[in-house]
């Protein structure tokens, strides 16, 4: 069965629409303030604590350095999900396994972090993360699966889960603008039970 995660998680309200549905990771945005969706640590802390057992919270990041994220163990995060120019030096360090991201400009450079240990998964994700735009799954097709974890994100919809889950069979599918409330403030529980059935039925 195909995981879901969902990414951006703002408040502690995001978190109860979030444990409504059969979701396996919720992301929050950390240390990144260029993002609307990025959280301080204390309000990080009370949405994982918010979460229901069985969902993996994610603590997402760009370029982070190893106290940033040591900061995100200390408030209950499991994963970090890394965006930007990351040293395999810095993955093998994490306190935390990780999610190695990528966008449509550096996918080729997936294979050079074969080697680290710590490396749980990939994400392979728009040119601009966090921008709701797809980006051409073939990129991600042509490339070879491994035991790791392969995480679709970008520009993901309740209208186009069902696609790319039957185009690319993804371990993980990974939606957060997309499941956004009309304000974009936070989620909408409605989207979320949405996007959750586009991806189910796409597995019948």
């Amino acid at each position: 069965m195909t995981g879901i995660k969902i990414c951006g998680l703002m408040s502690r309200q995001d978190a109860e629409y979030v444990n409504e549905f059969d979701i396996s990771f919720a992301g929050v945005v950390m240390f990144y303030p260029k993002s609307r969706r990025s959280t301080e640590p204390q309000r990080a802390s009370e949405i994982v604590r918010a979460l229901r057992g069985g969902i993996c919270p994610v603590a997402v990041m760009v370029e982070p350095d190893l106290e940033q994220i040591a900061e995100a163990a200390r408030c209950g995060f499991e994963y970090v999900q890394l965006h930007g120019s990351i040293s395999s030096e810095l993955i093998e360090a994490s306190p935390l396994p990780v999610f190695k991201a990528f966008n449509v400009h550096d996918m080729d450079e997936y294979e050079r972090y074969a080697v680290c240990r710590n490396v749980a998964g990939y994400v392979f994700d728009a040119a601009e993360p966090g921008s709701g735009k797809t980006f051409d799954w073939s990129a991600v097709k042509a490339l070879p699966r491994c035991e790791r974890l392969m995480i679709l994100a970008g520009g993901l919809t309740a209208e186009n889960a069902a696609s790319a889950v039957r185009y690319l069979k993804p371990d993980v599918v990974d939606v957060s603008s997309g499941v956004e409330n009309d304000e974009k403030t936070g989620k909408s529980k409605e989207r979320i039970r949405a996007f959750v059935n586009a991806v189910r039925k796409a597995e019948l």
